[in-house]
């Protein structure tokens, strides 16, 4: 590893800007959803078979929207993540998999500019994945998870100090004090 990417991995960069773009991604869909009110996405849902489109529509878009609050801000990581990588393997086996891969497909160029034909699940995997390295290599040192398990730390070693304290009391008895 380079020494500029030692730096910025060990001051926590990588996961920041991950966490931002991908929570970003995710709050936008998300957003979009609840601007054009669910219910319309809840008709695309029924016109592809999605069992109880209209709540399906309205979780799909709180998971998004908060979930990718959450991830920005780096708050319940690991337990948010699991939705929002459920909602991407559904959007990539119901919609976008019959595409193929890539993303950006080109049908024709013309005047007006380049026309596009229906994305692939390319974008998917790259959510799924962006997601999964969150998970495994944490959310950074500026993130709430981060915040919550040094104030955790603090109360465990609390708390741990406070037993040994107590266990002394009762079993390191001064030698004059004991009974023979």
């Amino acid at each position: 590893m380079l020494k500029f990417q030692e730096q910025a991995s060990s001051r926590g960069w990588p996961s920041l800007l991950l966490r931002l773009i991908l929570g970003f991604g995710f709050a936008a869909h998300g957003w979009a959803k609840l601007s054009r009110g669910p219910a319309g996405f809840g008709e695309i849902l029924s016109h592809i078979g999605v069992p109880f489109p209209h709540i399906t529509a309205w979780v799909t878009t709180l998971i998004e929207l908060l979930g990718g609050v959450s991830v920005m801000l780096g708050a319940f990581v690991i337990p948010i993540s699991f939705p929002l990588i459920i909602v991407m393997l559904t959007a990539m086996f119901t919609v976008h998999f019959q595409y193929g891969f890539s993303t950006v497909k080109i049908k024709a160029v013309t005047a007006a500019g380049a026309e596009f034909g229906p994305p692939g699940y390319e974008m998917n995997l790259l959510y799924i994945i962006g997601v999964l390295v969150l998970v495994l290599g944490g959310s950074g040192p500026f993130s709430v998870d981060n915040l919550l398990l040094s104030k955790f730390k603090l109360l465990q070693e609390r708390a741990r100090a406070i037993f040994l304290t107590l266990k002394c009391k009762l079993t390191c008895e001064a030698p004059s004090t004991r009974k023979k």
